[in-house]
């Protein structure tokens, strides 16, 4: 067990291994994150500068935990010293290219200089703010001064970005400015002094001033969660649960790693946290290395549609949309249910068909050894209470953080020292530094798009390709979803897509807000499994040494519940709780057999092996199931029952052919 009140536990879920195996699975699991997770790309020989790092890390965590408690500062100011800490951390810890995190030693002069100035320009915000926001601006202009320095922050930031988060968002940026300078013909003086010293729009708009006040907190939560040993109680907790049943390796995965994501912000980084314990044992029960990588992918990459974070974008949606978040959290409880229901269904028919039972209950662990864990689940349930409750999100976190804190101490495996404290305050701001990099630049594609009309531009290039068909504007906006969330972080991709996306739904069609915002935020995060850019399939695969395409694949075939839901509860509102509940219940049932039946048609196994002809009719009749008309389900629904017959069929056909006959003497 992780704790030292339950080291003498048998613990046969995880594969006995000698000390240096286990190091190289380790370091194995460190060169997958460090290839497919540009955020794991940081110096590991800092050198003396390491004390820069931690110095000024512990200093922002400091900061968000006195504004948390005593209150906010203006919103400018409070995103300036936010972006302003996190951008002069980034430029001393991740290098300008990936091979300089291995190979050099300490930090360059030219990253001392980018870190130094990175911090100056946003404390020219705080030093300088009267005049920025005063009257006199309004008349006489901005300064040259204030040119240049909004465009080397704005150059900064994108920079920062590239190194910790990656280019794909960056490149969208870039277009963004560009269209906004060569086509709309806005000044360069206009446009830069608009995205770096506005706090309604740019670069400290909504995505930042929520990452300055919420998502820190929680980041620092997760981190303080982590130190408790959350992890290895969530992995035992789904191992006790299902791992007795059948393919029971793989369901419990798809729980452990749901309920991890949950709490990391991170597909990629959680496939590989959760995989390296999660895989092998997947592998060892029998299935293959594909296989495996694709379960642990889907699953960590469903988390970060688990209430109550969301990967965090939960609080920017919460913005966005005016719905509050304890709303939010309670609306997003359905969709999520149904995207690990059809993960487990399609984990589930596999296993049949390969003939993968489940472990056996003297290996799995006691429910005592995690009744005597219970308590680490309390600061969640601390969160989710206040939140319910009508408290603010950065209070909850606050006591969550309380919570979890003093829980650290009840045991000596968790319990922390000074240095454990500090080190627990500069992993919080490691943690934070691409979440707000990332919702910087994602703010400047925010406000472009919005500033530029951008957005309706979009929406009605999308309207005249489908020629106004709703079902072709879906689908089409579920492209421009996938696309756009390639290669992003769960925040800023979320931010990308529901400024570019989301209205082409709601400004042209009758959608409610919240359905138009849960659509693309769900197709945004199916990218990280969707083919040929499906990061955590590939991190997976990393840990498995399965193909890296045929784990994308097969991610895309066990998610499959992923990429329909949404289409679902745009038609049918009711699973976002927007209609009666005489609506949401046919819904529920229809889309639960539909998912079955789509589920047993892709693994080729429902009742028994599945052949061309009824696979095919199990496909059809749940996709048609799961539209939301009586009508259509009833035609899906006859279509699924004859596939059954065909296998029961079958099934008793196979049973009553007798074996070959036995010779005897």
């Amino acid at each position: 067990m992780s704790s030292a009140d339950h080291e003498k536990e048998p613990r046969s879920t995880e594969p006995a291994t000698a000390p240096a195996e286990v190091a190289d699975a380790e370091k194995n699991a460190q060169e997958v994150l460090r290839e497919h997770d540009t955020a794991s790309r940081f110096r590991m020989n800092l050198g003396v500068w390491a004390w820069g790092v931690g110095g000024l890390s512990v200093a922002l965590t400091l900061f968000h935990l006195y504004t948390g408690l005593f209150g906010s500062r203006p919103s400018l100011i409070q995103g300036a010293i936010h972006l302003g800490g996190a951008t002069s951390i980034i430029f001393l810890l991740y290098p300008a290219s990936k091979r300089l995190s291995l190979t050099r030693r300490g930090v360059p002069w030219y990253d001392l200089i980018l870190a130094v100035v990175a911090l100056a320009v946003n404390l020219f915000i705080v030093v300088d703010y009267d005049h920025l926001t005063s009257n006199m601006v309004q008349i006489l202009g901005f300064r040259d001064l204030d040119y240049v320095i909004a465009t080397l922050g704005i150059v900064l930031v994108l920079e920062a970005t590239r190194r910790c988060v990656g280019l794909p968002i960056v490149l969208i940026a870039l277009a963004a400015i560009g269209y906004a300078v060569l086509i709309v013909g806005q000044s360069w003086e206009n446009y830069v002094v608009g995205t770096f010293f506005t706090a309604r729009s740019g670069i400290f708009g909504t995505p930042i001033q929520v990452s300055s006040t919420f998502i820190f907190l929680f980041l620092l939560f997760a981190v303080v969660l982590i130190r408790t040993n959350i992890g290895a109680f969530f992995n035992d907790l789904a191992f006790r649960a299902t791992g007795r049943f059948t393919g029971g390796p793989a369901k419990a995965a798809v729980a452990a790693s749901g309920l991890q994501g949950m709490i990391s912000g991170s597909s990629v980084a959680n496939t590989v946290a959760s995989g390296s314990f999660t895989i092998p044992i997947m592998k060892k029960a029998g299935f293959k290395p594909h296989f495996a990588a694709a379960t642990e992918a889907t699953a960590s990459t469903g988390g970060q549609i688990m209430p109550p974070i969301m990967g965090a974008a939960a609080f920017i949606m919460a913005e966005y949309t005016g719905i509050p978040y304890n709303e939010i959290i309670i609306i997003a409880i359905i969709p999520a249910a149904l995207y690990f229901l059809g993960a487990f269904l399609s984990v589930h028919f596999e296993a049949k068909r390969t003939g993968i039972k489940g472990l056996p209950v003297s290996e799995l662990p006691t429910w005592k050894s995690l009744i005597t864990r219970i308590d680490l689940i309390l600061p969640l349930i601390v969160i989710v209470y206040m939140m319910l409750s009508g408290f603010s999100p950065a209070r909850a976190a606050l006591w969550g953080i309380g919570v979890a804190f003093v829980l650290s101490f009840a045991r000596k495996s968790t319990r922390l020292s000074f240095t454990g404290i500090i080190k627990t305050l500069e992993a919080a701001a490691r943690t934070a530094l691409p979440v707000i990099a990332a919702c910087a630049t994602a703010g400047i594609v925010a406000g472009t798009v919005t500033g530029t009309g951008l957005g309706g531009r979009l929406g009605n290039a999308v309207i005249d390709l489908a020629q106004g068909n709703f079902l072709l504007v879906l689908f089409f906006t579920m492209i421009v979803s996938l696309v756009l969330g390639m290669g992003l972080p769960t925040t800023a991709n979320y931010v990308v897509t529901a400024t570019v996306a989301a209205p082409i739904l709601y400004n042209n069609f009758d959608v409610p807000l919240i359905s138009a915002h849960m659509f693309v935020f769900f197709f945004g995060i199916l990218a990280d499994i969707t083919p040929p850019v499906c990061l955590a399939a590939y991190a997976g695969s990393g840990i498995a040494n399965s193909n890296p395409l045929k784990t994308g694949v097969t991610a895309l075939k066990l998610a499959i519940a992923g990429f329909l839901i949404p289409f679902v509860f745009v038609l049918e509102p009711a699973l976002l709780l927007e209609g009666t509940i005489g609506e949401l219940i046919p819904a529920l049932i229809t889309v639960i057999l539909g998912m079955t039946a789509i589920a047993g048609g892709l693994a080729g196994f429902l009742v028994a092996r599945g052949r061309a002809l009824d696979r095919t009719l199990l496909i059809v009749g749940g996709v048609l199931m799961v539209y939301p008309s009586i009508a259509v389900s009833a035609v899906g629904f006859v279509l699924a029952a004859i596939a059954v017959v065909l296998q029961l069929v079958r099934r008793r056909a196979d049973s009553e052919t007798p074996g070959p006959a036995v010779a005897t003497a």
